[in-house]
C-alpha cells in the first residue's frame, strides 16, 4: 500500500484536494492517473480510501469512498534532543524515530549545544516522508527549538528522564526504569553532554537519571535507543 498525506481533511469529507507540490509529485514522479485508487491519512489517525478524479501538475482531487480510524497508542513518547552539528544526522534521527514510533520531538538548546538554529520545514518534510513510507497514521509533532530551562518548566509527562554520561549512583537503565502505558519525556544532550548544573536542575524537577548503554553513544544514536527502549518497554 502506498500512503499519501493531506493534513486538512476530516471524516465527513467527500473529496480530498492536494496542494500543488504534492500534486506535482504524484503526477510527474509517481505517474498517478485519474481512476487510480489511493489511500490518504491526515496524520491524526484517519485513513481515507478513494479514487483520483482529477490530476495535473497543479492539483489532484480524490473522491473518497471510505474511512478507517486508528486509535492512538496507550503510551506517549517525547524525545527532547540537542540538535547535532551535522543536519544530516539530526534528520536521520527524525526519519528513524518516526519509523520506530514516536509522538513528539523537541530540539533543545543546552550549554554545549553545537547547533543554535534549525530549519523546521526540512525536518517536517523528513517526518512526513518517513510517516508515509512506514505507513503511520499519526504524524509526530516537531516543536520549535526550545531552551532547556523552558522545557524543564513546562513538561507535564508522567515519567521524565535525563540521559547523561556523568557517574551517578542513582542512574538506572531506561528500559528497566519506565512503567508501561505512560507518557514519557527523555532528555538527550549534545556530544559534550549536559553540564553539571543542567543535570542538577533536571533532577530538582523530578527527572530520573538514566543510562542507555554501557557504551558511549552519539547524540542521534542515544535518541534512537531511547525511542526504541520505550517502545520495547510496552512489550515486557
Amino acid at each position: 500500500m502506498q500512503l499519501f498525506y493531506q493534513p486538512d481533511f476530516e471524516q465527513n469529507a467527500t473529496n480530498i484536494v492536494f496542494d500543488a507540490n504534492e500534486s506535482k509529485h504524484m503526477f510527474k514522479v509517481l505517474r498517478k492517473q485519474a481512476g487510480d485508487l489511493i489511500k490518504v491519512t491526515n496524520g491524526r489517525g484517519l485513513l481515507a480510501e478513494g479514487k483520483i478524479s482529477i490530476i495535473t501538475q497543479k492539483q489532484c482531487i480524490v473522491n473518497v469512498s471510505g474511512f478507517e480510524f486508528k486509535r492512538k497508542k496507550d503510551f506517549y513518547i517525547h524525545i527532547a534532543i540537542s540538535p547535532t552539528k551535522s543536519n544530516d544526522r539530526f534528520e536521520w534521527f527524525l526519519e528513524k524515530a518516526t519509523e520506530i514510533g514516536i509522538d513528539e520531538i523537541t530540539p533543545i538548546l543546552t550549554e554545549h549545544s553545537e547547533r543554535k538554529k534549525l530549519k523546521l520545514d526540512r525536518g517536517e518534510r523528513v517526518i512526513q516522508a518517513a510517516m508515509k513510507q512506514s505507513l503511520k497514521l499519526y504524524k509526530p509533532k516537531l516543536n520549535a527549538l526550545t531552551k532547556l530551562d523552558d522545557l524543564l518548566n513546562i513538561a507535564k509527562e508522567d515519567e521524565k528522564f535525563i540521559a547523561h554520561c556523568e557517574d551517578s549512583q542513582y542512574k538506572k537503565q531506561l528500559i528497566t526504569s519506565c512503567k508501561k502505558q505512560k507518557s514519557y519525556l527523555v532528555l538527550i544532550g549534545p556530544e559534550g553532554d549536559f553540564g553539571p548544573q543542567e543535570i542538577e536542575k533536571a533532577i530538582t524537577k523530578n527527572y530520573k537519571e538514566v543510562s542507555l548503554s554501557e557504551e558511549r553513544l552519539r547524540t542521534e544514536t542515544a535518541a534512537i535507543v531511547s525511542t526504541h527502549s520505550l517502545n520495547i518497554c510496552q512489550l515486557l
